[in-house]
């Protein structure tokens, strides 16, 4: 202990904290690229998946391939993998874009499940309406399936990104200068592991505490949303609080 008090002051100087800052970033560019993708092509898996339309059986097929293997396979053998494949294809790549490519393929499986799962929430004759006053498949996206889907999204995609954050550390194995990463550089400058990875648990516990107390907080406001329905004339589906998006 006497040796922690005595490295505090050397600990952090500015070159420290701005390596700790670097760290930071790089742990949230990383989650915000990641989740971004996975947002955007998880969707469109899910909106695939979701059609009817039998010439699309063989995409829908590619694509619950696809969700199923990268949910199946830990992300520390998806990094290993796009970075031997990278030094084929893109041998001059950075290994921050390798990771990047990592994330964006764990988080669109991942996301793609959620946002199926919204969709699916929606009930049936709802839907049925829609086709039978001829709306397109977009308009019925647009006007009837989201408005009520985005509720059930919500609260499993917040968690999601929470443990996104968190999984980002793993990045650190190739040598990607993440919050992670940046302890080990520390530590190997001398400086105490309990000092130096204690002040690294903080770093990950002041980013991940205001979003799980966000999506708590959306979690309470959106439950207290469908009792007042339930009080009304329209009866919401069940709920979706116990979607674990890691199983």
């Amino acid at each position: 202990m006497q040796t922690i008090i005595n490295q505090l002051p050397s600990f952090f100087t500015y070159y420290n904290v701005m390596l700790l800052l670097w760290g930071i970033g790089s742990t949230l560019l990383l989650t915000a690229i990641g989740c971004s993708a996975g947002f955007l092509f998880g969707s469109l898996i899910a909106f695939v998946r979701t059609t009817r339309s039998a010439w699309l059986f063989p995409l829908k097929a590619a694509m619950i391939a696809y969700v199923e293997f990268f949910r199946r396979i830990p992300f520390l053998v998806i990094l290993f993998i796009v970075l031997f494949a990278a030094q084929v294809i893109l041998p001059t790549i950075s290994l921050f874009g390798i990771a990047a490519i990592s994330v964006c393929l764990l988080s669109t499986a991942y996301l793609s499940e959620i946002i199926r799962a919204g969709i699916d929430s929606v009930q049936r004759p709802q839907i049925e309406a829609a086709e039978v006053m001829n709306f397109s498949r977009w308009r019925t996206m647009w006007e009837v399936i989201l408005p009520q889907a985005w509720k059930v999204i919500l609260p499993p995609a917040t968690s999601f990104v929470i443990m996104f954050i968190k999984d980002t550390s793993l990045a650190s194995q190739m040598g990607v200068t993440e919050l992670m990463f940046t302890g080990k550089i520390l530590a190997n400058r001398g400086f105490s592991g309990l000092l130096v990875y204690t002040v690294i648990l903080l770093c990950y516990f002041a980013i991940s505490y205001p979003l799980s107390r966000f999506a708590a907080w959306m979690e309470n406001k959106l439950a207290t949303s469908n009792r007042k329905k339930s009080s009304g004339v329209v009866r919401p589906d069940a709920g979706f609080a116990g979607f674990q998006p890691y199983n």
